[in-house]
């Protein structure tokens, strides 16, 4: 039934599904009163995501390494909207520093955050370090949205407090999760070139994207925080993220080319999570075209969800303390 309602975009039991766009899904919702940031808002599912909410009247605040990249989006979305409020601030997050400077400077601006949306990535990229000595698929992908959550979960916590309104938190991941190395993540050979697969790795930095949704999900619960965590597939898309891969994914495109969705349908299942008042007290949760789905095992595993907490805190323990 899930393939077939894939195929023809029939809704699920949210009454959306594949063929849903963000505007669609968030039709009726008054933003208003939210401050959002979105990282990697500066372009493809990003920057529709950061579009709509901002058309819905949310604060929206685009985190990106492109500061002329971030700058043209901004002056995009005004352009068409002459009420959105969009601000823009740097963020490399394969730096440790760059996450930090970004969340002091973010912070700085003494205004709320009700959402953080962890929305950039890199995918299938040859074999390289990050300038903190880490893989980079691992560390742009999970590390540094790990940090950046860490940095910024106070506040969400403080804002959830005073405003009454549910902060949410919404890790883009994929369905690539499910394609990764067969221990999960190589929690004790992270780096190792000589088993490197650049579509593994993905899948490495997707999965662990779920397990850190899972496990701040569990910890916010038990605290009682009025802060929910989910994960998204936002869906098949061509987009700039598939640079290091377009071969391939031309080949992939024209074999499955009815699975594949545009960048408005794309954005939908993120803003869903984000905004719609359906999510509201849902936790812990993966989605794929707006309606909750099952993850692999290992996504589901509480033990390695734990272990991957405590080894990326160690993680950046190290780095900061040796680096920095």
């Amino acid at each position: 039934m899930g393939i077939i309602r894939l195929i023809t975009g029939w809704p699920g039991p949210s009454g959306f599904g594949s063929a849903t766009t963000a505007e669609q899904v968030t039709e009726g919702i008054d933003a208003s009163h939210l401050t959002v940031v979105i990282t990697g808002g500066a372009s493809g599912i990003g920057l529709e995501t950061a579009r709509v909410l901002a058309l819905r009247g949310a604060h929206v605040i685009i985190a990106a390494r492109n500061m002329e990249a971030a700058n043209d989006a901004k002056q995009n979305i005004i352009k068409n909207n002459q009420h959105a409020k969009v601000d823009i601030l740097q963020l490399d997050l394969s730096c440790l520093k760059s996450v930090k400077a970004f969340a002091d400077n973010f912070l700085a601006l003494n205004i709320p955050l009700n959402i953080l949306i962890n929305n950039a990535g890199i995918m299938f990229c040859p074999y390289q370090l990050s300038q903190d000595g880490i893989e980079m698929q691992f560390a742009t992908n999970h590390l540094g949205h790990f940090y950046l959550t860490k940095l910024l979960l106070d506040k969400m916590k403080s804002t959830a407090s005073a405003t009454g309104i549910e902060g949410r938190i919404v890790n883009v991941s994929s369905v690539a999760h499910l394609h990764t190395y067969k221990e999960g993540i190589k929690f004790d050979t992270i780096n190792d070139k000589d088993s490197y697969s650049e579509k593994l790795a993905y899948g490495q930095s997707k999965l662990a994207n779920l397990l850190h949704a899972n496990e701040l999900s569990r910890l916010l619960k038990e605290e009682g925080a009025n802060v929910t965590v989910n994960s998204v597939h936002p869906g098949l898309i061509m987009t700039n993220l598939m640079k290091h891969s377009i071969k391939l994914m031309r080949i992939m495109n024209l074999l499955t080319y009815v699975l594949w969705k545009n960048v408005p349908q794309g954005a939908a299942t993120t803003c869903y999570v984000a905004v719609h008042p359906n999510m509201k007290g849902v936790s812990g949760n993966y989605f794929l075209d707006c309606n909750e789905w099952p993850a692999s095992d290992f996504a589901r595993d509480p033990k390695m969800a734990k272990k991957l907490w405590d080894y990326s805190n160690h993680l950046l323990q190290s780095v900061i303390q040796h680096n920095y």
